[in-house]
């Protein structure tokens, strides 16, 4: 089995893979104190409720945009899973053409989400990721990484606002009744929720005009199910698609067989 394992600067998404089947996947806040010995035993105590076997671990596979912690999660692996993790960095086969000027300044994210998504859905295409920020990768037809935009994320817009206007406040993320709010929590939900997704549009019909318009758009990551029911532009949310990802990268970089063993 394959323990593959996501880490974005709010959360740690991980999951477990018999063959190309995943058997279960787990949320955890990210923190830059955790030692090895906290993530190896919150991710084993996880499995074990699961009831997921820590010792039928082969493999494992970790995409990091969180530097600090890479040494203390490759060290997790290897004393709580004893094997040694694949860390997607430059240098690992994708199975992408990178066509980045300098593909050492690609998130190990956007090219796994990218893998991912061409892998499901063919190309050209573009993939939305809701995470910190809010990225929009494109994806050639013949699968090639073209690059794409960063724009701030919705939660980080959000606190921003609510830190630097002294009479704003935190608001539930739903659509509200009209886009003209008759409340202040109406129109932040309006301003965020419709803003976001006006971003959203006007972003794709951009990436389009260079890819094509039969351009496809997936979208993932935390805040992807409450923008897309808002637009038609976003034609499928796929939560899985960065542990998808790191499955595919790992069967392309090591052998095949422990994958599902």
């Amino acid at each position: 089995m394959l323990l593959a394992i996501d880490v974005g600067n709010d959360g740690i998404k991980f999951g477990v893979f018999d063959g190309d089947r995943r058997l279960h996947d787990w949320r955890i806040p990210t923190r830059l104190d955790s030692t090895s010995d906290e993530l190896g035993l919150v991710f084993t105590q996880l499995m074990r409720e699961a009831d997921i076997d820590a010792a039928a671990i082969r493999g494992a596979a970790v995409s990091s945009v969180v530097p600090p912690l890479n040494a203390r999660l490759a060290e997790a692996v290897r004393r709580y899973f004893h094997c040694e993790p694949l860390m997607v960095m430059p240098g690992v086969k994708t199975g992408l053409k990178i066509r980045y000027e300098d593909p050492r300044e690609v998130g190990a994210d956007r090219i796994v989400a990218s893998l991912a998504a061409f892998r499901k859905y063919g190309g050209p295409l573009i993939i939305i990721d809701f995470g910190t920020g809010t990225t929009y990768d494109a994806v050639s037809r013949d699968g090639e990484y073209l690059g794409g935009a960063i724009a701030p994320g919705v939660q980080i817009s959000i606190d921003a606002l609510v830190q630097h206007g002294a009479r704003l406040f935190r608001v539930e993320l739903k659509p509200p009744p009209s886009v003209i709010g008759r409340t202040t929590g109406e129109s932040l939900q309006a301003g965020i929720i419709y803003g976001f997704v006006a971003q959203v549009e006007g972003m794709v019909a951009r990436l389009r005009r260079e890819l094509g318009d039969e351009a496809r758009v997936i979208a993932t990551g935390g805040m992807a199910s409450v923008i897309a029911p808002e637009t038609t532009i976003i034609e499928e949310v796929d939560d899985g698609l960065m542990l998808d990802g790191l499955r595919l990268v790992y069967e392309l970089n090591a052998p095949r067989a422990q994958v599902g063993d």
